[in-house]
């Protein structure tokens, strides 16, 4: 058909054809991705975890952010992952990075030098301990003509200022906890382990041989092994930070929970064995300068040290109940030992003493404590080999260097 004109009717569409147009999708449509809906399982998790997935620098921050709430391999096998490295990587994918320089609050770069004289702070407080327990030593000696209350005194205030070294010395640098104060009784343990290895050895003798007949019978403090652990404060603190800078450049580099576990748990035990070197030479050279240079004496102070060691080290990495159970368990067997000589005293109690008396007399006092540090010890080295080798237990490094050594 034509028009009057003479042109084709090309304008004209058939009814086959005009139904075949009103068919076709539209080309738009086609191009468009599927949509996300509630069968996206990880969406959840990015709205929760919102915070945590736009700062972190990495997906291995993320990864230990999740633990740190709760998120295991059987967690992430739900979200359809086979860990929770591979979920933490799909998050870091998908949710958008925030801009550091539009955080409130956010300026140059602080400087190094306050992280310096921060350091130095905290290497000057981990020392304190030490140069107290000399000086308490010293005032001590020069009072042993004194009647006994000014002895007394003296003994009560070089206490008092160890104490408190001590306290500052913990709560500066490496040593700090940040995860929490930790069980109120975990100071308890410390004192009664560390009063043990100082007057304990002389409290037991006494006991086994009818005393003590106080206040005759002055106690007699184990000097050595106190000045000993007093300066092993600062190798712990160098320890522990090696430790921790170690922890985080394992967990930057492993791909899996398997993988960070195998290269934990010998990082360790060279801690371990770090720290009991450089508390043995402190033992033998405390020894050789203030006398009382025991095998057996100085076997259990080093066996004490490596117990607070550990605890503070599992307290730090956010297992404190751990570390106080380990301290607890030294401290009720070095009890128990006194307690049970006490108790045969009574009449008609049989000998339960005969196992204390026995060691005591085969061995010598100081086994009561080098057999409880000991057992505790190696408790907490297990149980540390299997906490410590998880993700959340190495936490990314603190903002900041002056941050990483506040008091």
């Amino acid at each position: 058909m034509t028009t009057p004109e003479g042109g084709a009717t090309g304008a004209v569409e058939t009814p086959g054809e005009a139904r075949a147009d009103r068919a076709a999708p539209p080309r738009k449509d086609a191009a468009r991705p599927p949509r996300r809906g509630p069968a996206d399982p990880v969406r959840m998790l990015m709205h929760r975890h919102q915070e945590l997935c736009a700062h972190a620098v990495d997906a291995l921050e993320i990864a230990a952010g999740l633990e740190a709430h709760g998120v295991t391999d059987r967690t992430a096998a739900r979200f359809r992952h086979r860990d929770v490295f591979s979920l933490a990587e799909e998050l870091y994918a998908r949710v958008p990075r925030a801009d550091p320089a539009a955080a409130p609050g956010a300026g140059p770069p602080p400087a190094t030098a306050p992280a310096r004289r921060s350091r130095t702070v905290c290497g000057a407080l981990h020392l304190l301990p030490g140069a107290v327990c000399v000086a308490a030593a010293a005032a001590l000696a020069s009072v042993t003509t004194a009647p006994p209350a000014v002895r007394t005194a003296v003994g009560a205030s070089g206490l008092v200022l160890l104490a408190l070294a001590v306290r500052l010395g913990v709560r500066s640098g490496p040593l700090r906890l940040r995860h929490g104060t930790g069980p109120r009784t975990a100071g308890l343990w410390v004192a009664w382990t560390a009063g043990y290895a100082v007057y304990g050895d002389w409290l037991l003798g006494q006991l086994l041989a009818g005393g003590p007949d106080l206040p005759p019978a002055a106690p007699r403090a184990a000097v050595a092994p106190a000045v000993a652990l007093a300066f092993a404060l600062a190798p712990a603190a160098g320890c522990a930070h090696w430790f921790t800078v170690r922890g985080r450049r394992v967990l930057a580099a492993s791909r899996g929970l398997g993988e960070l576990a195998a290269r934990v748990r010998p990082l360790l035990l060279a801690v371990t064995l770090l720290f009991l070197g450089a508390l043995v030479a402190l033992l033998l050279g405390a020894a050789a300068v203030l006398g009382g240079g025991d095998p057996l004496v100085l076997g259990a102070a080093a066996a004490l040290g490596v117990l607070l060691f550990l605890a503070r080290l599992l307290a730090v990495h956010g297992f404190p109940e751990a570390a106080a159970t380990g301290l607890a368990s030294a401290a009720a067997l070095e009890a128990v030992a006194p307690a049970l000589v006490l108790i045969a005293r009574l009449p008609g109690v049989p000998p339960v003493d005969a196992p204390v008396a026995a060691l005591a007399t085969t061995v010598g006092p100081a086994a009561v404590p080098a057999v409880a540090c000991t057992a505790a010890a190696l408790g907490l080295l297990i149980h540390g080999l299997r906490a410590l080798t998880g993700a959340c237990a190495h936490w990314p490094a603190p903002s900041g260097p002056a941050e990483a050594h506040r008091p």
